[in-house]
């Protein structure tokens, strides 16, 4: 009897447990109910929305439109970027799934009861909240829920744009984009103009498109370093915004009241239709001024002292610098390779480094002077190919021109040559605008030779390259 009832037993719990065991199974059919789909759940036109929000967990963001534009929420002058709220109203223009659970009762297992990030928009007669959920490691996808009721796995991760902070969305202030600079203006610590000019006077090559303007002299310049600058200008990353609605007093903290440096760039670009336009971009730049006033006090120091390679030189030291577009309201910091790239803004910036910047095929005639004894290397040409002689010996002079074209200013000075000439070459050219240049160069160091060119002391050149182009001569005239 105790067998018999211990039997019924039994089978009574079994029967519960398969009746709950059924029971969790078809509550988690109705729960898991998941398909693939391709559908677009929302349809948003950009267009249509009035106000847009998002709390992503480091910031909640609101904006709004008025009069067409958009305003934030928090302060009516900040300056908007109308393009990147459009972009970020986009994701819901054509918002398609890649799968649908439907009837979700529990969104936590979904990230979706404490999503990390929930945007609400407005079209002004209906209101949407777009709930953002975790990422599947498997599906490589994003849980959303749209508020019917379901959950989706959906295509395009909303998290791509919505991780946006404020200085996302401000409308930065950007670098020219141009087609032809005519003109470039600096004023700072040193002040002068490059025009632009095709075939100008002043020219050592075709691709010479600049000359410089300079205390009532026009000078020549080389286009590779012009272009060069402006290219730092044209990749400038202006979005460390500190601040967008600049005052008196922050200007003047910010060393902008006063700045170091400004240039102004006249450029033609083509708009939309192809139409060529022109205008004007302006970038002041300064130094934190508490910084400046620091390193000027450790140069002059250095320079009563006498000192050479004391510390850190100017050139590896981290500098606090800003800028400022034009009458921007928006101040920007920028980095310290991009001040000094920006600060290298002098004449002898922008001026040829080659001692003859001419082209070696337009060498006519060198006379030559070493140690006393002078030499001469003439040329004759034909069919657009000079050949080289020297007393009737053709020349092969690839180890020349080698050497000569090494031969390159590190330092540009005015110092009158004090000690011994080393050599002196004087070049005639078959050149419209440059037919005779003499280069001498005497000594200076045991690492430079100065170049004096033309009667003009211009630079210091590496003593080495001196002597490797002395040692190419003489292998000439010596063989």
């Amino acid at each position: 009897m105790k067998r018999t009832n211990r039997i019924f037993i039994l089978l009574g719990v079994l029967v519960v447990f398969c009746i709950a065991t059924f029971a969790v199974i078809k509550h988690e059919e109705r729960k898991e109910k998941i398909k693939n789909s391709d559908q677009i759940v929302l349809e948003i036109a950009p267009d249509s929305v009035q106000s847009l929000s998002w709390e992503n967990g480091s910031e909640t963001l609101s904006f709004h439109k008025q009069d067409g534009k958009w305003v934030y929420d928090g302060d009516a002058s900040f300056p908007v970027d109308e393009e990147k709220i459009r972009e970020l109203l986009g994701v819901f223009e054509q918002f398609g799934v890649s799968f649908i659970i439907e009837e979700v009762e529990d969104y936590g297992q979904y990230g979706l009861d404490k999503p990390v990030c929930t945007i609400k928009l407005s079209t002004g007669d209906k209101s949407y909240e777009i709930r953002v959920g975790t990422f599947s490691t498997i599906d490589q996808q994003r849980y959303v829920s749209i508020g019917d009721g379901n959950a989706y796995l959906v295509k395009k991760d909303p998290m791509d744009l919505y991780d946006a902070t404020l200085s996302d969305v401000i409308d930065h202030d950007d670098p020219p984009k141009y087609d032809k600079v005519t003109r470039i203006q600096f004023k700072g610590e040193e002040s002068f103009s490059i025009v632009h000019e095709e075939d100008n006077a002043y020219a050592y090559g075709e691709k010479d498109v600049y000359y410089a303007q300079m205390n009532g002299s026009n000078l020549p310049v080389d286009a590779r370093r012009v272009n060069s600058y402006l290219s730092n200008i044209g990749s400038l990353n202006l979005t460390n915004y500190l601040t967008y609605k600049v005052t008196d007093e922050e200007l003047k903290k910010y060393g902008l009241d006063n700045p170091e440096l400004t240039v102004t760039v006249d450029y033609t670009a083509k708009d939309e239709d192809g139409k060529e336009t022109s205008d004007t971009f302006v970038l002041h730049i300064s130094r934190d001024p508490e910084e400046k006033k620091k390193a000027a006090e450790k140069a002059e120091k250095e320079k009563a002292d006498d000192s050479k390679d004391n510390g850190t030189t100017e050139e590896e030291e981290e500098v606090t610098a800003y800028a400022r577009v034009g009458e921007s309201p928006i101040v920007y910091q920028i980095t310290s390779d991009a001040y000094k790239n920006l600060m290298a803004a002098s004449y002898d910036d922008m001026r040829h480094l080659e001692v003859l910047p001419a082209s070696f095929e337009d060498i006519t005639k060198i006379d030559i002077t070493l140690e006393g004894f002078g030499y001469v290397f003439s040329s004759e040409k034909k069919d657009d190919k000079r050949t080289y002689h020297y007393q009737d010996q053709e020349l092969d002079l690839t180890g020349f021109r080698e050497a000569l074209e090494k031969l390159k200013a590190e330092r540009f000075t005015d110092e009158q040559p004090t000690k011994k000439e080393e050599i002196s070459l004087t070049f005639y050219l078959d050149h419209k605008n440059y037919k005779e240049v003499t280069v001498k160069l005497y000594r200076y160091d045991g690492t430079y030779c100065l170049a004096v060119i033309d009667g003009k002391p211009t630079a210091l050149v590496k003593r080495a390259n001196a002597v490797a182009l002395i040692e190419a001569i003489y292998a000439i005239i010596l063989n």
